[in-house]
């Protein structure tokens, strides 16, 4: 197995065998060649003072360069050839392999001793770098690939990393093999997407006894050995999530246990992610699910309670006109009428609230925007509430530089309605209301500020949730979706909305709305509404 960079950064561990020690005499011929340019550099001093044990180091030289680059065999070869060389040129009578003295022959049995334990270490040193730089390749390449596949969350995409990041990492074609909605085992994602590997019926029928069993297949293997690719099962402790197929067709090495380690690493590692991204799909659809049956819960308990009140109001009203129409005066007439409307009024801002929260969570909401004039949405929202008001006053306050704005001024509407009718449901009577509108930069603001039973601070952050109700709010009627209404319908326009306790005593809620480049500016505008009657100075 070798390495290699790729210009992405990443490693490619080809799986085929690269160390061709004994596969190709190259290394071989390149001693011969290197002992014979020493020797023919080493010759011309036999004459001059440079005594023979120093040649006889040289050529040690040659037997550790092959031990480190070629391998123990080269080396081997090195020190018989260096030996040689030795004798025929520089040991006395030159040319003849004769030895005139027997002390050469110890000599040269140390030599051949120092060259045979320097090649095994030297080999040994190279098998340790090159088993370091296996494992480091692994590293690199699991690394790679659970970097890539931690942020993502949806399946497809992280089919398309792993078989990607694999194939490079291996250096060959990459399958992965999911089972369908029907539990049928098929081709989900494949590293070259013009290549028809993987598509073959015998490659799917491995695939699934694969998947089936929860065991390696193919080349390689004990099982299914002919097969020229081999089958990863992708599992986890939990259960089988698919199989990893690759194909080893041009791989000439079988017996390489590395590569089968970093197949597994890699296939366990898939597994993995595999695994996450359908835990993770499965953790939303019961959240999805929960969040469906809280808010099942909440309609029908508002249902129940919420529009009981009004319901019993309307009906007792009724009741009174028909049962003793001729006894009540034309004031109590109309103050019957009046109580009738109110508790419609109620209930119908309580099924604008439920419909409209249906509309946020199921993604139907559509605004239909339109340049309005603010004055104009507060105007229709005063006269919504004005009944009840009662004895509180609105205040409403316009910063002469405000232009129109792009919203959908049906929506705005419900959403002014509901954080009115908070002010006015939390704030005692003969309290004052007001709604302040300001040109800042990019953007209007419309604050309301109540004199009411304000929130506390740890609720803050969670007053626009849904159903959530400060327990300072539990002895009064509401279902906890007004606010998470607005909060949805300012979004949903691009804007935004916060909550803040005034100074002394309330609340001011302010809605953040951008606005186009239109120099349409109006006049400053400060008016008093009250229950039933508008005092307006310009």
């Amino acid at each position: 197995m070798t390495t290699k960079r790729t210009p992405r950064g990443g490693v490619t561990l080809f799986l085929g065998e690269a160390d061709g020690n004994s596969k190709t005499w190259s290394p071989y011929a390149m001693v011969t060649i290197f002992i014979a340019l020493l020797t023919a550099l080493l010759h011309p001093l036999q004459a001059s003072s440079f005594e023979l044990v120093n040649i006889a180091l040289l050529y040690l030289l040659p037997v550790l360069i092959s031990a480190v680059k070629w391998g123990l065999r080269p080396a081997f070869y090195a020190a018989v050839v260096g030996l040689v060389a030795f004798d025929w040129f520089f040991v006395p009578p030159l040319y003849s392999f004769a030895v005139s003295d027997l002390r050469y022959v110890i000599s040269f049995a140390v030599f051949l001793t120092v060259a045979t334990l320097t090649a095994s270490l030297a080999s040994k040193l190279r098998a340790q770098l090159n088993t370091v730089r296996q494992r480091e390749a692994v590293t690199t390449a699991l690394y790679t690939l659970s970097r890539e596949i931690t942020a993502i969350g949806d399946l497809s995409t992280v089919l398309a990393t792993v078989v990607r990041q694999i194939s490079e990492t291996v250096g060959t074609e990459v399958g992965i093999f999911l089972p369908d909605p029907e539990g049928e085992l098929q081709l989900s994602a494949h590293s070259d997407e013009r290549s028809e590997w993987g598509s073959n019926p015998s490659e799917l029928t491995i695939a699934r006894w694969v998947f089936r069993n929860g065991e390696m297949a193919g080349r390689g293997t004990q099982t299914l050995r002919e097969s020229p690719d081999l089958y990863v099962p992708l599992r986890t402790e939990e259960q089988t999530h698919g199989v990893l197929a690759v194909n080893l067709g041009r791989a000439e090495s079988l017996d390489d246990p590395e590569r089968f380690r970093l197949i597994d690493a890699l296939a366990r590692l898939a597994a993995v992610a595999i695994a996450k991204v359908k835990l993770s799909e499965e953790a939303k659809v019961a959240q999805l699910t929960a969040e469906s049956e809280r808010l099942r819960t909440a309609i029908l308990d508002s249902l129940s309670h919420e529009l009981r009140t009004p319901l019993a109001t309307i009906i007792g009203a009724v009741t009174g006109l028909l049962d003793a129409g001729d006894v009540f005066t034309t004031d109590d007439r109309n103050e019957l009428l009046k109580t009738i409307r109110d508790g419609a009024m109620r209930m119908n801002r309580l099924v604008t609230n439920l419909l409209g929260m249906v509309r946020l969570e199921s993604g139907m909401l559509q605004l239909h925007k339109g340049l309005c004039d603010v004055e104009d949405i507060i105007g229709v929202v005063l006269r919504q509430v004005e009944d009840a008001l009662q004895n509180r006053k609105v205040r409403v306050i316009f910063d002469p530089k405000t232009p129109r704005v792009p919203v959908d001024d049906v929506l705005m509407e419900q959403v002014l309605v509901n954080i009115l009718s908070n002010a006015i449901k939390y704030s005692p009577d003969k309290s004052d209301i007001i709604v302040s509108v300001q040109h800042i930069g990019d953007e209007v603001t419309i604050a309301v500020s109540d004199q009411g039973i304000g929130i506390p601070k740890q609720d803050v952050e969670r007053i626009f949730e849904k159903f959530h109700r400060s327990p300072r709010t539990l002895n009064i009627p509401g279902t906890g979706l007004g606010l998470a209404i607005c909060k949805g319908i300012v979004e949903a326009h691009g804007g935004r909305i916060s909550a803040e306790p005034n100074r002394e005593i309330g609340t001011t809620f302010t809605i953040f709305l951008p606005v186009t480049d239109i120099n349409n500016k109006k006049e400053g505008i400060h008016y008093v509404a009250t229950g039933r009657e508008d005092s307006r100075d310009r």
